[in-house]
């Protein structure tokens, strides 16, 4: 229960997660119910289930997976090696800076380098190959993705193994584990919340990705984010829009939940 001083503290908090969470999800609930006209259906939803946005939502989670996993596969013994290195915490605000940078000129700078005529280009052409399209490929936008991403996904695995008793390594390796079972059976599962929290923060967002989508990888990927721009922007179906986000909202509500850390109990 709380006392009279807890809830007006607590006020606060509570108008914010009502004007800015609650209520814009309840309008979006509302949009995706209405038709172009403005008039009540249950139509989005049923066109939601149509082979065309299903594909479409199958390849969001593919991407946003291998998105994920590239990102993982690179930010876990990045993460493992600032914590060996003297000035970890140095290292690890350098990694962070380029995140501070806005996303759209990091983009643009992208599809600077990757063009025809950008440095990638001419260091193919000096050994001897013709130029690239390298834009607008599958390859391009996994690899920005995952650029932009690694940040994200390095800093709570960096916490992780920072907070790691190094006790427990000794310990393996004192009764005759070697490396890689001392990282299977200790390491990792010890520093695992820390891989949640960072597959939370890279996956989701990867989902609803669009303004990549567009710039990078061009009309090649279609995924939920490019879908629900193009009913607002170009379709200006509003209600079907709606119905994505919907999806999309509940899909990372299932994805929160899978990637949660649980609570552990027992006896002090």
């Amino acid at each position: 229960m709380f006392n009279k001083s807890t809830k007006g503290a607590l006020t606060p908090y509570f108008i914010f997660i009502a004007l800015f969470v609650i209520a814009p999800i309840a309008l979006i609930i509302y949009y995706s119910m209405l038709d172009l006209h403005g008039n009540f259906t249950l139509a989005n939803y049923k066109n939601f289930f149509t082979s065309t946005y299903l594909s479409m939502t199958l390849t969001s989670f593919w991407y946003a997976f291998l998105i994920t996993f590239f990102t993982l596969l690179i930010a876990y013994p990045t993460a493992y090696l600032l914590t060996k290195t003297k000035h970890k915490h140095l290292w690890l605000m350098l990694i962070i800076i380029p995140s501070w940078i806005n996303l759209l000129l990091k983009t643009y700078a992208f599809i600077g380098i990757f063009g025809l005529y950008g440095p990638l280009n001419a260091v193919i052409e000096v050994f001897g190959f013709d130029p690239q399209q390298i834009l607008f490929t599958d390859f391009s936008f996994i690899f920005v993705s995952v650029y932009i991403f690694i940040p994200f996904m390095i800093i709570p695995i960096f916490n992780s193994l920072d907070k790691l008793n190094p006790s427990f390594i000794y310990a393996a390796r004192d009764l005759g584990a070697s490396a890689w079972t001392t990282f299977r059976r200790v390491v990792f599962p010890l520093t695992i919340d820390g891989v949640k929290s960072g597959i939370q923060v890279t996956f989701i967002p990867a989902l609803s990705l669009f303004m990549i989508t567009r710039l990078i990888a061009g009309n090649q990927v279609i995924t939920l984010g490019t879908a629900i721009e193009q009913q607002f922007l170009v379709s200006q179906n509003w209600g079907m829009g709606s119905t994505i986000a919907v999806f999309l909202i509940l899909f990372m509500v299932v994805i929160m939940l899978f990637t949660g850390q649980k609570k552990k109990g027992g006896r002090a």
